[in-house]
């Protein structure tokens, strides 16, 4: 009898082939840039080029740990008939390759190439194909990180009040699926709020598409609406997902996330943030801030809305400091930031 998937009844871009998925000689990964104005995936046909998309924003929030791993299984097929040294050279080369895409999210990309590594001699131990042990590794694991997720959001979902309103940043990619299933098998007719997200606008057109695909009542704001719109629309919870949550309780998130943050205290507003804390980051100091092409806040979907030699500032992420987060929630239950030390205490290993 087949497991049932824990992608099951979620949106069309939270399905596992609709994240990442290698077919035995290609990767593809759905393009979240153009989504959903287009349906298109990009196909690579190594795991170079799949370690580019990453690095090209293709596929943002939780897409690029999938599309490592089924990069790692594409990097086993390429590497088939090496002899064992230098098939063992190629899979370390490519998991570097692969972990080193983009800088914010690097310890956690080792993280998960390490472990299509071990899938990888496991297979070949066996005497399986290489490329569909990490495959099955690279299914299973997302298969739990989801259940992780719908964990999480039983935890989230007690935060909020039957019918409330609740503000978003960025896209949360799994906790949003799962929050909102939570939902509805709970009878709680949430209404969110997305802030757009520049430069990608992936609250407008991730998120938002996400809630309408799950038929919950979504508005879409721009950027720069947050802090009035709490009040106009009588927002009950603000939460987000974090890219980095440190052992001392700092968030690293989207950019934007702290001035959400800041004006959700002014108005009484609690913010919950969701994720596992990063025992590989004690402190702030550890996380480099990634700053991308000034040029690409000088545009919006491809049209220039800057006057030439108009200089930009991009800088992928920002800190929310632990005074500003009213909990941090895990599938272990919801940690105070100062105290986050405790998730691990209780044995909890990341996903």
């Amino acid at each position: 009898m087949a497991i049932e998937r824990a992608d099951k009844d979620l949106a069309f871009m939270l399905r596992y082939e609709n994240v990442a998925w290698y077919d035995g000689a290609e990767v593809r990964i759905l393009d979240r840039r153009i989504y959903p104005a287009r349906v298109e995936f990009v196909r690579c046909a190594t795991h170079r080029e799949v370690a580019q998309a990453i690095k090209d924003m293709v596929t943002q929030s939780g897409g690029p740990y999938l599309a490592a791993a089924m990069g790692m299984a594409l990097a086993a097929r390429e590497a088939r008939g090496l002899d064992d040294k230098a098939f063992r050279a190629y899979m370390e080369d490519a998991a570097y390759t692969l972990s080193h895409a983009r800088p914010t999210t690097m310890a956690r990309m080792i993280g998960i190439t390490k472990g299509c590594l071990a899938a990888a001699w496991k297979a070949l131990d066996e005497g399986k194909p290489a490329d569909e042990g990490v495959l099955e590794h690279a299914v299973a694991t997302i298969d739990a990180r989801y259940r992780k997720s719908a964990q999480s959001a039983k935890f989230l979902v007690d935060m909020f009040p039957d019918n409330g309103t609740v503000m978003t940043q960025c896209f949360a990619e799994t906790i949003v699926g799962t929050m909102l299933r939570e939902c509805r098998a709970r009878g709680k007719a949430i209404k969110v709020i997305c802030p757009e997200t520049r430069p990608y606008f992936q609250g407008a057109r991730l998120t938002a598409s996400v809630v309408k695909d799950m038929d919950f009542d979504v508005t879409v704001i721009t950027d720069n609406m947050p802090g009035y719109a709490m009040k106009a629309k009588k927002v009950d919870v603000f939460t987000s997902a974090a890219d980095v949550i440190c052992m001392d309780g700092h968030i690293v998130n989207k950019v934007g996330t702290f001035q959400i943050a800041l004006a959700a205290r002014y108005w009484g507003i609690p913010y919950f943030v969701t994720g596992t804390p990063d025992p590989k980051h004690p402190t702030i100091d550890t996380v480099e801030i990634e700053e991308r092409d000034p040029a690409d806040v000088l545009s919006a979907m491809g049209v220039r809305t800057a006057m030439e030699g108009v200089g930009g500032f991009y800088p992928a992420f920002d800190i929310t400091p632990p005074k500003l987060c009213d909990g941090v929630v895990t599938d272990k239950g919801i940690f105070p930031p100062h105290d986050v030390a405790r998730y691990h205490q209780k044995g909890n290993a990341e996903l």
